[in-house]
C-alpha cells in the first residue's frame, strides 16, 4: 500500500537532485501522476521552471508505468497458469491449450508489453513464436489500436535482419503477434554471459542492426527500443535479428518506459525521447551507438540508480570513453559510437544504410588491415588551425637553426676578442706595477687590484665562452646526431 500523503519538500529536492532511492522516486512518481499540486511545488523547486516542468512531465509518465506494471504479471511460476485462462483446448497431448489455428506448446517468457508463447501451425507444419499482448494493455483502447497497426506495418518489412511477423490477430481476448520460431538467445545474454565482445563479432552485429533499421526506416517505422534484449542471435548462423517493432510502438501512446516494464528503455534512449519529444530515424541511430558502446565494455553507457536518474544522464551528459573501460578499443570505433551519440540529431548521421556501410568497410580493414583502410569520415581529423601550427612550427625550426648558428657564432667572436683585449689590459697592468717609480706603495696596491679585476673579468668571459661552444655543440647534435653525436663522443 503506498503512501498517499504529499512528499516533503527534501523529498522533491532529492528527485530533483538525483539523490532519492529508488522506493523513494518510486513513491513520488506515483503521487505526482495525481496531484497536481505537488507537481507545482515540484516546478517551484526547480532552478528553471521549464526544466521543473519537464521533470514532472517525466515523472507523470512514470507513474503510469508504475500503475501499468502493478496490473502486470511478473510471477514466472504463474505464466502457464495465467495462458490457460485466454487458451482454447488443444487436441494434442503436449500443448497447454490453442489460440486461433496455433496449438500452444509452452510458455517462452514474458515482458511488460506481451507473454511469448511457443506454439506449433499443424497446417504447415512448423513451429512458431507467438506474443500475446497483456491484459492491462490490451484494456486500453489507444494502446491496442496502436498495437495492431504497427504490427501490421511491420509484417510489411522483409529483410533478413528484422524477424518477420507472418500474421496477426485480435482474438476474442487479447491480441496476438505470429512469428518464426528462431532457436537463439538475445544479445543481452551472450553480453551477460561473455562480457565484451570481440571487435569483429561488434562489427558483424552491428552492421546486420542497421542493415535491419535502414529496412524499417524506409517503412516509414521508427523502432523506439533498439537495445541488447531486442537483438536476437541465431544459433549456429551468423545472423542478428531485430524484434518488438510493433510492440514498442504500441506502447508509446500509454507511456515512456521504464526498463524491463514498458517498450522504451531510458538507458538506451535519445535525448529527444528521455525528452518526450519528436522522433525520427535518428533517435533509433543514437540507440543503435549505445549498443555498440555496451557490446565493447560489457555496460550501458548511461547508468544511475533510478529511471529518472538515467533519463538526466542521457540528455545532460556524454558518457565515459569506451577506451577507459577497455584499452582493446581502437580509436576509430570510438569515433563512430561519438557520431550516433550526438546530442542533437543534425550531427548524428542521417541514414541507417550509412552506417552500415562504414561498418563493413571497418570489419573489412580489422580482417584485412594492410589491404583495407577504415573510412576517411572515421580517421583521426587534424584541426586546420593545429595543422597551420604544425607548418608554422617547421618553417621556424628550418629558419631558426642557421640563424641560431650565425648568432652563436658571432657571440664566440665578440667574447673571444674581448678576452684577448682584458688579457692585453692585465699585461699592461702587470707592467705598470713592475716599473712604477713614484709612490712605490700606492701604485702597487693600485695595479694589483685592478690586475685582480681583470683576471676576474677574464675568467667570467672564458666561462661564457664555454656556454655558448655547448649550446652550439647541442643544436649541431640535434641537427644530425648520426655526425656530430659519434663525433662528440
Amino acid at each position: 500500500m503506498r503512501d498517499v500523503s504529499h512528499p516533503s519538500d527534501e523529498s522533491l529536492r532529492a528527485v530533483l537532485n538525483q539523490h532519492a532511492g529508488a522506493e523513494e522516486e518510486s513513491d513520488v512518481a506515483f503521487h505526482l501522476g495525481d496531484c497536481q499540486e505537488c507537481q507545482c511545488r515540484l516546478s517551484n523547486l526547480a532552478s528553471n521552471p521549464m526544466e521543473g516542468q519537464k521533470i514532472c512531465d517525466v515523472l507523470r509518465r512514470e507513474s503510469l508505468a508504475l500503475r501499468s506494471s502493478d496490473r502486470g504479471l511478473h510471477d514466472e511460476a504463474a505464466l502457464a497458469d495465467f495462458a490457460v485462462t485466454f487458451l482454447e483446448p488443444s487436441e494434442r497431448d503436449d500443448a497447454i491449450g490453442r489460440l486461433g489455428e496455433f496449438d500452444i506448446l509452452s510458455v517462452i517468457g514474458c515482458g511488460g508489453m506481451g507473454i511469448v508463447l511457443k506454439g506449433f501451425q499443424e497446417e504447415l507444419n512448423r513451429p512458431v513464436a507467438v506474443k500475446v499482448m497483456t491484459p492491462h494493455l490490451a484494456t486500453m483502447g489507444v494502446a491496442r489500436q496502436r498495437f495492431l497497426r504497427e504490427a501490421q506495418a511491420t509484417a510489411a518489412i522483409a529483410h533478413p535482419n528484422v524477424m518477420p511477423i507472418l500474421s496477426v490477430s485480435e482474438s476474442a481476448s487479447l491480441p496476438f503477434l505470429v512469428m518464426p520460431f528462431v532457436a537463439g538467445h538475445s544479445l543481452q545474454q551472450r553480453i551477460d554471459l561473455e562480457g565484451c565482445l570481440p571487435i569483429e563479432d561488434i562489427l558483424r552485429i552491428a552492421i546486420q542492426v542497421a542493415q535491419g533499421l535502414s529496412a524499417a526506416h524506409a517503412q516509414g517505422l521508427v523502432h523506439r527500443d533498439v537495445k541488447p534484449a531486442n537483438i536476437l542471435l541465431e544459433r549456429s548462423v551468423d545472423r542478428a535479428m531485430l524484434t518488438d517493432f510493433g510492440l514498442a510502438r504500441a506502447a508509446d501512446d500509454v507511456t515512456i518506459t521504464r526498463s524491463g516494464v514498458l517498450a522504451g528503455t531510458p538507458a538506451y534512449m535519445s535525448p529527444e525521447q528521455a525528452r518526450g519529444n519528436t522522433l525520427d530515424a535518428r533517435s533509433d541511430l543514437f540507440s543503435l551507438g549505445s549498443v555498440i558502446y555496451t557490446m565493447a565494455v560489457g555496460r550501458p553507457p548511461f547508468r544511475a540508480e533510478t529511471a529518472y536518474g538515467i533519463l538526466r544522464a542521457v540528455t545532460d551528459q556524454r558518457p565515459a570513453p569506451m577506451q577507459t573501460l577497455n584499452s582493446r578499443v581502437p580509436d576509430w570505433l570510438q569515433r563512430v559510437v561519438d557520431r550516433l551519440q550526438q546530442q542533437d540529431p543534425s550531427k548524428r548521421p542521417s541514414r541507417a544504410d550509412q552506417v552500415a556501410q562504414d561498418l563493413e568497410q571497418c570489419l573489412a580493414h580489422v580482417q584485412q588491415p594492410g589491404v583495407h583502410s577504415i573510412p576517411s569520415s572515421l580517421k583521426a581529423v587534424v584541426h586546420p588551425m593545429k595543422r597551420l601550427a604544425v607548418v608554422l612550427l617547421g618553417v621556424v625550426v628550418l629558419l631558426g637553426v642557421p640563424v641560431g648558428f650565425a648568432c652563436i657564432k658571432s657571440q664566440n667572436l665578440a667574447k673571444q676578442r674581448e678576452i684577448q683585449r682584458m688579457r692585453a689590459m692585465r699585461q699592461a697592468a702587470l707592467w705598470d706595477q713592475r716599473n712604477a717609480q713614484q709612490s712605490p706603495s700606492a701604485a702597487e696596491t693600485s695595479a694589483e687590484t685592478q690586475s685582480n679585476a681583470l683576471r676576474d673579468s677574464t675568467i667570467n668571459l672564458e666561462r661564457d665562452l664555454q656556454t655558448l661552444q655547448g649550446t652550439a655543440d647541442r643544436l649541431l647534435s640535434e641537427l644530425d646526431p648520426s655526425r656530430y653525436g659519434a663525433a662528440k663522443r
